[in-house]
């Protein structure tokens, strides 16, 4: 955002901050340990509950794909109208930038991804997705609507921020790399630190999980094409057989991991894509063959790609074919590995303590999925955690990216509280340090 853009909206914030508030004095940092407590009972008071749900469930029953999210983002917006916030529009296509408080320093942002999967909906209830082949299976409509919560909340405690909170909505989380595209768009100019929140159906509701430093992996995808010659199955002689050569291919591309990596230094390679061929008695002239891999250093990515490369083509001229590599088609840029600041997961386990009792904060182990949410965390200092919801006496919840995923809507106002807390006190403890060290405490480079 240039300088004249961020003094319009300078202009814009003085002129919201001019309508009656409450007459709660400014908290002090004395005063920091309160603010989650009451932020927790507001969201969860009924009126505010039931507002919760009915948003979620509104976007649920529409899921938008990436860069698709027009009405989702029409419905954010018209919110953020209701509750009196400016916002900044279009963002990345789609993304919606919303700002509270007074419009200059400390700047701290909270993010939700808003998009869909291509998926159908395999659980019958009264607000099913009403999109065929379309489904809001890894909990996106629910990050929106915390961060829509919180959003209430610190719109109706402006006048204990004496900075300005950030609202992310951040479109194309789902492999098109729309962090990325918002930093283009200049939405972390000026802002000192970003928090990410992700539902988790494997961790108890009341309960929060993460880690300092690595903690999700970098990934890219590749696609290779292996071309032989075909003909009649019953002469193979007379063939160069592709299949026969992306099966070695494929074996080969395990000892990457299996026999090339450091144990210590945890990696992945995976062939999820065979397709070749369409007769029982007929050998095909080419076969595709595409995957993953992930890493959680710069460097580790970079050699894997490499030899990925150098394993398919190389074994591919073993057996007599060719074959040509591609990596992240369409374009789609690799994600980087996602690294948490340390300072701030100091921050996350005071404030989160306070919030849920400090037994119920729990620390992880790094896992090898990826968020782009890594994009804004290379950038700035950022954290990165997720939200349990699993309830045994509701069911089991099924994991992120299955037709059968379930939000539990009591991990709502947990979400919408920490949100606003992480935040609130954000801001106070960086008035409380006049100079703050600056950057990331990343101990791992990121692939870019």
């Amino acid at each position: 955002m240039g300088f004249s853009q961020w003094l319009s909206l300078t202009f814009i914030f003085h002129a919201f901050l001019s309508l009656p508030i409450s007459s709660e004095p400014s908290l002090s940092p004395e005063g920091l340990p309160q603010i989650p407590v009451n932020f927790l009972e507001l969201a969860k008071r009924p009126e505010v509950f039931d507002w919760m749900v009915g948003i979620r469930r509104k976007i649920h029953e529409n899921p938008e794909l990436g860069f698709q999210e027009f009405e989702t983002s029409k419905l954010i917006r018209a919110e953020l109208d209701q509750m009196g916030i400016p916002y900044k529009y279009p963002v990345a296509e789609t993304g919606v930038v919303g700002y509270i408080g007074t419009g200059s320093p400390p700047f701290v942002a909270i993010r939700a991804d808003m998009d869909a999967l291509a998926m159908q909906e395999s659980v019958e209830w009264e607000h099913k997705s009403k999109v065929p082949g379309k489904m809001h299976a890894c909990g996106h409509d629910a990050h929106v609507t915390m961060l829509l919560g919180a959003a209430k909340i610190l719109q109706d405690h402006r006048h204990v921020i004496q900075g300005t909170v950030v609202l992310v909505f951040q479109p194309g989380e789902e492999g098109h790399g729309g962090a990325k595209k918002m930093l283009d768009d200049g939405v972390l100019e000026n802002v000192d630190a970003i928090f990410g929140i992700h539902v988790s159906a494997s961790r108890p509701i009341g309960t929060v999980a993460s880690r300092p430093g690595p903690l999700l992996a970098g990934s890219g995808f590749f696609e290779a094409v292996i071309s032989g010659k075909g003909g009649h199955a019953a002469i193979p002689q007379h063939t160069i057989d592709p299949i026969l050569a992306a099966s070695n291919v494929i074996v080969s591309l395990q000892h990457l991991v299996s026999r090339e990596a450091d144990p210590l230094d945890s990696q992945v390679v995976t062939v999820a894509k065979f397709q070749g061929g369409g007769a029982f008695n007929v050998i095909p002239d080419s076969v595709t063959i595409g995957g993953t891999f992930r890493a959680f250093s710069k460097e580790t990515f970079i050699h894997l790609k490499q030899r990925i490369e150098e394993v398919i083509t190389k074994q591919a001229s073993v057996q007599r074919c060719n074959a040509t590599v591609t990596f992240n088609d369409n374009g789609q840029p690799f994600f980087p590995a996602t690294v948490n600041n340390k300072d701030l997961h100091v921050h996350f386990q005071k404030v989160a303590g306070d919030i849920l009792g400090t037994q119920n904060v729990l620390e992880m182990q790094p896992l090898m999925g990826s968020e782009d949410f890594a994009f804004f965390a290379e950038v700035i200092p950022g954290y990165f955690f997720f939200l349990g919801m699993k309830n045994e006496t509701q069911g089991r919840f099924e994991s992120e990216h299955s037709p059968y995923f379930r939000v539990n809507e009591d991990a709502l106002p947990y979400g919408a509280a920490l949100h606003a807390s992480l935040a609130t006190t954000y801001i106070l403890e960086k008035q409380s340090k006049p100079n703050p060290p600056k950057g990331s405490s990343h101990d791992e480079l990121n692939p870019s």
